[in-house]
């Protein structure tokens, strides 16, 4: 099964046209024709079963013949993930957190970030992407990044985690995560939370946790992260 990716198709939607880069790849590099299925989902849950009508390279249009609302897991997980200096490690990251299973997703620029900008369009593409390998029907809502301090003024529910490197009290994750919750878990840049960041994050409610024994790398620690909550909540 391949999937599709059309945010603007709506769930009522009867036939739809293809932008001309999807029916180039549809029609040219796929050698898809009238007749064929495609599968497709717009992101927001829904999955659609259609024909294809007419298989033109640059206006692609399918007949709708079924869509489906597929199942929504029972937890909502939110990472607060600090971009890491290599770009492609945070993008590893984004395209194995979306496999796994990821909600929402807020680049967090901190005291000892060495990447303060990121490329916001390159990053939906590798979700979209993702979300399609994994035949997943709900694509991650990806924020834009904000500084740390910003990110903690506002209000939050559910359970919340920063998980750190400092010799400090702190629990194991996986002791303390809750199934069917709401979940936001704080990982911050290779040089960890400054200390002050880690103060101030406790004082707004949040749970200092520990990952794992050994020191693990950003993206390493958002996807251990990632699978922990998962394994809690399968």
């Amino acid at each position: 099964m391949q999937l599709f990716y059309a945010p603007e198709l709506e769930s009522n939607a009867q036939q739809f046209t293809f932008d001309k880069e999807e029916s180039r790849h549809i029609s040219k590099v796929l050698r898809k024709k009238e007749g064929d299925t495609l599968y497709i989902t717009n992101g927001k849950g829904w999955l659609f079963d259609a024909e294809i009508i007419n298989a033109d390279i640059k206006n692609c249009v399918v007949t709708i013949k079924d869509a489906n609302l597929k199942y929504k897991k029972n937890y909502y997980l939110h990472m607060a993930v600090a971009p890491t200096k290599m770009n492609d490690r945070f993008e590893w990251f984004l395209e194995k957190a979306t496999e796994i299973g990821i909600d929402e997703i807020t680049p967090i620029i901190c005291d000892h970030s060495e990447r303060k900008t990121i490329k916001i369009e390159r990053y939906e593409k590798i979700l979209q992407a993702a979300m399609k390998q994994s035949l997943n029907c709900y694509l991650p809502k990806l924020n834009d990044a904000i500084n740390f301090t910003s990110f903690l003024d506002e209000k939050r529910e559910g359970q919340l985690f920063i998980a750190h490197c400092e010799e400090q009290e702190k629990y194991d994750l996986k002791r303390k995560i809750m199934a069917d919750n709401k979940v936001l878990i704080l990982i911050g840049p290779e040089g960890d939370f400054s200390l002050n960041e880690i103060k101030t994050a406790v004082d707004h409610g949040f749970t200092p946790v520990s990952l794992s024994d050994n020191r693990l790398r950003t993206e390493t620690a958002a996807i251990v992260a990632c699978h922990i909550v998962s394994l809690i909540n399968s």
